[in-house]
């Protein structure tokens, strides 16, 4: 299929979303709040402005989402050398990721519409050919589930996500007055090119909790972990007794997001380095103008299998299968 497609979901709430087989991608969230109809997402105008922009807005991840040191692997103790495309490390799977392909619509409905991609082995460097499905399914009780399927003809490591931007208060300049609550007594610090540099650290450090809701401005560039990477770009260790992973409020207090995932970690990004990438009017979005929750494993963790989480290595008589659903509440 190399035709692009935009596939709009809507639900009785009035709530409609839209997506499209490029990337997989989630390109518009419209809620109703009142009489407004509130668009949650950033996103561009145009398909040639989302192949321009490089900040991976709403679109699928893969194979692995997040960074990987020096953009190699071993596996059974064989060396592969990934494809880097953020300086020596690689990031969100490589220059032609997931979020670059065109995916086959396999079925869709109203409210729910399943893509396929099949990744061929050696595709960025990685085993295995890797079949996948990401269906997005949007609720009558405005959520909408991502649920993620792969199998591999050889182990390899898998972590996909969505790397939408929510900014609940509609379309204006930033997200930094909203509230941001995260279920993680453990976060990983990370160096300047967002590689991890220790183990886990308890949240107490670097004034990195939030257990309680926190407006995201507080004390955003005063943080010493935070002043490395410019803002809030760090994974949580999920604290999977909550069984919500997330929440994110409003600064009108209008819309409540909570994330629930199967996922182990939660990365929290708040748009640090979205300067100039376009909007849906035909400008500029600046930084902090949205915030992802990305649900994934943990950063690089192919070269850390001792971390409190499980194995990100698919092997060939398993399926990958994994759940994100973003719940939006309108509090009027």
């Amino acid at each position: 299929m190399s035709v692009k497609h935009i596939i709009t979901l809507t639900n009785r709430q009035g709530m409609q979303i839209k997506l499209s087989n490029w990337g997989a991608t989630w390109l518009s969230c419209i809620i109703p709040v009142g009489e407004e109809k509130r668009e949650l997402l950033l996103g561009c105008q145009s398909f040639e402005q989302y192949q321009q922009q490089d900040a991976y807005l709403g679109a699928t991840i893969g194979r692995y989402a997040n960074r990987i040191a020096n953009a190699q692997i071993d596996i059974a103790g064989k060396h592969y050398q990934l494809t880097a495309n953020q300086g020596v490390n690689q990031l969100h799977g490589g220059k032609q990721g997931f979020d670059k392909q065109l995916w086959k619509i396999e079925s869709q409905s109203n409210q729910q519409i399943v893509f396929s991609l099949i990744s061929p082995d050696g595709d960025q460097g990685y085993p295995g050919e890797l079949k996948v499905t990401a269906s997005y399914m949007l609720t009558d009780d405005n959520q909408v589930n991502i649920e993620y399927y792969a199998n591999t003809s050889k182990c390899t490591p898998v972590n996909l996500t969505n790397h939408a931007y929510f900014n609940l208060d509609g379309e204006t300049e930033n997200i930094l007055a909203h509230s941001l609550k995260v279920n993680a007594d453990y976060y990983l610090p990370v160096d300047a090119t967002g590689i991890p540099n220790s183990d886990l650290v308890n949240v107490t450090e670097g004034d990195m909790d939030l257990r309680q809701l926190r407006v995201i401005a507080n004390n955003l560039l005063t943080s010493s972990a935070r002043k490395i990477t410019g803002g809030y770009d760090h994974a949580y260790l999920l604290d999977k007794s909550k069984s919500v992973a997330a929440q994110l409020v409003s600064s009108d207090k209008k819309v409540t997001m909570d994330v629930t995932t199967s996922y182990p970690a939660l990365q929290v990004y708040t748009g640090n380095f979205l300067a100039h990438t376009p909007n849906r009017h035909n400008g500029q979005y600046a930084n902090f103008a949205g915030v992802a929750l990305e649900a994934q494993f943990l950063p690089d963790s192919p070269h850390h299998p001792t971390w409190p989480q499980p194995s990100c290595f698919l092997e060939p008589e398993q399926t990958y299968h994994q759940q994100i659903c973003y719940q939006f509440f309108i509090n009027q």
